[in-house]
């Protein structure tokens, strides 16, 4: 993976000329240019690649989004849009000559709708406010990434973000009913519906997970869920980790659907144990979390059965909480793995890949080969239940040369989770990170209608250009290096622009 190029400095008179043109359409406090305001933009939870913007642009309301963008287009300028900034690929991540639109200022809960079980919201509301809003109804909203506590549901819609309890309730996909957003011309659009369908093409689908190239998000509609009438966790610990990843199938296998099913191996548990007390066994080579929830005589049930079939996967200790407090804090320190990391590495590379269940053993033993290649520790937690991986790869960037291995071992991963029929990502989604492996893991022709959806919503390239979808030029030169070395799978790069 190579650090974004450069485009040469904007000059001072056409900066000038940008904040000037925003500042017709914006109230002063909702307009940053100078350097020490705009700094704090610079980059997303991927710190590595970092670009300062010419502007910060903070719109209060719908309004204001759509004579930003009108602005923008009037002077052929590049747009970001920016969420709370967690994201961990680069998607936030400035452009040179660029503006970033963060709407961070648009979190008003518009409406909580108990009957219908929806909550419509502005796109900077936090996912964790909207499950907030909704406890008195007895009601939450599903999906849970591990940075609820701060990300918002324009940059959930974004990256199409998961969480621990996608495996039973579904991604941000399986949860939004209806976005209104506004192009990159400044048309409101209406995608979806409230009602059971939308006349047309669905284009909901196709807009969420897009990484804000196709529109900008200034309202949603969303599901809620029912909050169970209970919820137990058991926490299995195994000796191998493959017998902990078959142990996965196994459950799954057994016709069980758990609310969460996420594993840690003994680095992440090692790491995380001192700063939650979470109670894990740190001598198991790896840890299962396994959730069931319900009615209490379900529940019930389901841990039952998940503890035979655990007890025959060859689990070495089990445990199940005894309540609320006791499964809060089993989850605690899987929700906490990524800033745990800090503890016992001076920087951690996240990796984001996922593959079929059935490939979990075989793929975590190609991580711990590859480990030993590039000579760099890597911990392992992720979403089991639905293969999606994150890998931690920990180094040291004061190190000489560490920072670049860690580059080429996250890549590493990303191919062998397309060898094992598997995809470059699950939640985190592209950015600036992985355009690469989409020319590893896409052909010609699939990068090239992903190309043709963008134009189609975004003639003029402005909405974060040179994210997510590669050129492709930029796939034959990948191509060509990968195919010199020998190893490169889809070598028609190569042939068809070499």
């Amino acid at each position: 993976m190579n650090a974004p190029s450069q485009e040469p400095p904007i000059t001072a008179e056409r900066q000038r000329a940008i904040v000037a043109e925003l500042r017709t359409v914006l109230p002063p406090h909702c307009l940053l240019s100078s350097e020490e305001d705009t700094r704090p933009y610079e980059c997303d939870g991927l710190t590595a690649f970092r670009q300062l913007p010419l502007a910060v642009a903070l719109p209060e309301n719908e309004e204001q989004v759509v004579a930003v963008l009108k602005a923008c287009r009037k002077l052929q300028v590049p747009i970001v849009p920016r969420g709370a900034g967690t994201g961990l690929s680069g998607g936030a991540m400035p452009v040179a000559e660029g503006i970033v639109l963060s709407t961070a200022k648009m979190s008003r809960i518009v409406a909580i709708d108990a009957h219908a079980r929806t909550a419509t919201v502005q796109p900077g509301v936090r996912n964790l406010a909207i499950s907030e809003a909704a406890a008195s109804h007895q009601l939450y909203y599903a999906p849970d990434p591990s940075s609820q506590i701060a990300c918002t549901i324009g940059g959930n819609i974004a990256e199409n973000a998961g969480g621990v309890h996608c495996l039973k309730y579904g991604l941000t996909l399986h949860n939004v009913l209806r976005v209104r957003m506004v192009t990159a011309d400044g048309d409101v659009v209406e995608l979806g519906s409230t009602a059971p369908d939308a006349a047309g093409l669905d284009l909901l689908a196709v807009f969420i997970g897009s990484e804000g190239m196709l529109g900008v998000v200034t309202e949603a509609t969303v599901k809620l869920t029912p909050k169970p009438s209970l919820a137990r966790v058991v926490m299995a610990s195994f000796d191998d980790v493959v017998r902990g990843a078959d142990a996965v199938a196994d459950v799954i296998s057994a016709g069980m659907i758990p609310a969460g099913l996420e594993m840690m191996d003994r680095t992440s548990a090692r790491m995380v144990e001192p700063f939650v007390c979470a109670g894990y066994d740190t001598d198991a080579a790896a840890i299962l979390l396994c959730e069931s929830d319900g009615l209490p005589e379900e529940v019930e049930e389901e841990i039952s059965r998940m503890r035979a079939v655990l007890e025959r996967s060859g689990a070495t200790a089990i445990a199940v909480s005894r309540d609320e407090a006791e499964r809060m804090r089993f989850w605690s320190g899987r929700k906490n793995a990524f800033p745990a990391a800090g503890r016992i590495s001076p920087d951690y590379y996240c990796m984001d890949g996922t593959i079929p269940r059935r490939k979990l053993a075989e793929v975590l033993t190609g991580i711990e080969a590859l480990a030993q290649q590039y000579q760099l520790r890597c911990a392992n937690v992720f979403h089991a239940g639905d293969g999606n991986l994150h890998p931690l790869i920990l180094f040291d960037a004061n190190q000489p040369g560490e920072f670049e291995r860690a580059e080429k071992f996250g890549e590493a991963i990303l191919s062998l989770c397309v060898a094992a029929g598997g995809t470059i990502t699950g939640e985190h989604g592209v950015g600036v990170e992985k355009l690469d492996s989409m020319c590893e893991q896409f052909t010609v022709e699939e990068i090239a209608a992903f190309i043709a959806v963008k134009r189609a919503f975004d003639p003029a390239q402005q909405l974060n250009p040179n994210k997510a979808i590669p050129t492709l030029d930029r796939c034959a030169q990948y191509g060509k290096r990968k195919v010199d070395g020998g190893r490169f799978r889809f070598a028609q790069y190569a042939r068809h622009y070499g």
